[in-house]
């Protein structure tokens, strides 16, 4: 298996952004994602972006690691600015492809350098005030899901990557999506019995 992405697992360390407190974190990345629509050119983007990289290095994170995160949304990015460039314009295109860019790396910098248990808490905090319609028990289980999923899915994804590679049908998508749809669906069904022969689906039954 390749060294993993930006979202798999936590990276150790006591940099100053590993320090910083979750809801600082999570403002700066909600308004991160929010600046495309804030801006009309790409500059600021491009320089967002730039300095995300720097905040990775200063941080500890592997530069690898987050240029491989980057390389497996490549795919989608040139679909979607060659479509955007089709339909508005370069410009639009390219604000589309760093706006989406800023976003996916600023989100993984913050799964990257906060544990998950702080963003559970947290994440269980913040649910208490809507106690009354949900249980934030429940919300802080389906975010660890979540964030249990993605590497294992991006796992799967590469296994399945490899193997059509092995095969010479690196180029059929039927060959990537097809056997990771049914792994992804397996998977699905395998959480959700565990979770089931728990009881942790049924609130009357936590109760």
């Amino acid at each position: 298996m390749r060294e993993p992405g930006l979202f798999t697992a936590h990276v150790v360390g006591s940099s100053w952004l590993h320090r910083a407190p979750f809801g600082a974190k999570l403002i700066g990345v909600i308004a991160i994602g929010l600046l495309p629509w804030w801006v009309d050119s790409a500059v600021p983007l491009a320089a967002v972006l730039a300095g995300l990289l720097v905040l990775a290095v200063t941080a500890g994170v592997p530069l690898a690691r987050l240029l491989r995160s980057l390389r497996s949304l490549a795919p989608v990015l040139v679909l979607l600015g060659a479509f955007q460039w089709w339909a508005v314009g370069p410009a639009y295109a390219v604000r589309v492809v760093l706006g989406i860019s800023t976003a996916f790396v600023a989100a993984g910098l913050l799964t990257a350098t906060t544990p998950v248990t702080t963003m559970l808490d947290a994440v269980v905090r913040g649910a208490r005030p809507a106690a009354r319609w949900v249980d934030p028990e429940v919300v802080a289980l389906t975010v660890a899901v979540v964030l249990r999923s993605v590497p294992w899915v991006a796992g799967a994804f590469a296994v399945v990557r490899e193997s059509a590679r092995a095969r010479g049908l690196e180029r059929d998508p039927r060959a990537l999506v097809v056997p990771t749809v049914v792994h992804v669906v397996a998977y699905g069904r395998a959480t959700g019995e565990a979770l089931a022969a728990r009881g942790l689906t049924d609130p009357a039954e936590r109760a």
